[in-house]
């Protein structure tokens, strides 16, 4: 988009320029609209989940910029010939569940016959405008908040392949299904600096993007980040998602690694994620009292895994 003249406008509070998670317009001093879209081909092989799965990693977007879900909209890429239509109901019953759970309301959609199958969400939701979580405005001496493991990836990969453990699968359906509103309210009660989703462009990356939009340097500790159970092992037979390998050589210049650090553990941070948790940069005298009320919820996967180190004019990762 950057060679593409995109209009702007007053009322664009968020808009393309900081590969923020969802844009935002005001529409009075009060309320400003969230919008978000998200879909990609299934991680799992049953419908029902997966139908699950893709619509609250659809949500998330809204939770990650601080606001809260009112509609959604299907958008659906069926093979209508080639496979049953009881296929197409699980996924959409799945879908509408977690809409339900969000408190959001489904208004309608747009199906495409399409041979590869593909589900998500068009999101629509509000924030008060001075409320407005954004991945630029971290600060030095933030404490780093990640809310769910990480790890989809590789076990989406090892699923395909048809080696992940039963345990696995069912562990990566628990934490790509969960929503991130319970975590989001919480952190909306502290001071919270800056704030993003973790999804495809992994850990690493999107610590990148907010590193980069606040001219920040970010500082992780790779043993402090919470792993889903057997990731790491499919990870060192070689099941690592081509989304990685990408994600890592995109941002390898601007990324600085300590010596001794495992290999394998910087192929999990640059591990490609569906629906995964929110990462925050909270003030650093917050960051204990808001990390227990999380664990309090039952949100028990959630880490302080680094802190902002200082400045930097276009933006560096530390991981030790």
């Amino acid at each position: 988009m950057k060679d593409l003249p995109v209009n702007s406008h007053p009322n664009l509070l968020v808009g393309i320029e900081t590969c923020d998670d969802a844009g935002v317009y005001k529409l009075s001093d009060d309320v400003a609209l969230v919008q978000t879209l998200d879909i990609f081909t299934p991680i799992v092989n049953d419908p029902y989940h997966f139908g699950r799965i893709a619509a609250a990693n659809a949500l998330s977007d809204v939770y990650a910029m601080g606001g809260t879900p009112l509609t959604a909209m299907n958008i659906v890429c069926f093979p209508v010939k080639d496979m049953p239509k009881q296929i197409l109901k699980d996924i959409l019953r799945g879908g509408l569940e977690k809409i339900h759970e969000a408190g959001a309301l489904l208004v309608g959609g747009h199906s495409v016959d399409d041979q590869e199958l593909k589900y998500g969400l068009s999101v629509t939701g509000i924030v008060h405008p001075d409320k407005i979580l954004t991945n630029k405005g971290a600060r030095v001496g933030d404490q780093l908040i990640l809310t769910k493991p990480i790890g989809t990836g590789i076990v989406a990969t090892a699923i395909k392949g048809k080696l992940a453990s039963q345990a696995a699968v069912e562990t990566m359906i628990e934490v790509t299904s969960t929503l991130n509103g319970q975590a989001s309210q919480i952190m909306l009660e502290y001071e919270i600096h800056a704030c993003t989703d973790v999804t495809g462009f992994a850990l690493g990356g999107h610590l990148l993007e907010m590193a980069r939009a606040s001219h920040v340097e970010i500082a992780i500790h790779a043993e402090k980040i919470p792993i889903m159970p057997e990731a790491k092992e499919y990870a060192l037979m070689g099941l690592i998602p081509a989304g990685s390998y990408a994600t890592k050589h995109f941002c390898e210049h601007m990324v600085e690694t300590g010596p001794g650090l495992e290999t394998i553990l910087i192929d999990l941070i640059f591990d490609p994620q569906t629906s995964g948790g929110l990462v925050v940069s909270i003030a650093p005298d917050q960051a204990h009292a808001c990390l227990h009320e999380l664990r309090d919820e039952g949100i028990q996967s959630a880490a302080i895994i680094g802190e902002v180190a200082g400045p930097h004019p276009t933006g560096k990762m530390q991981i030790a």
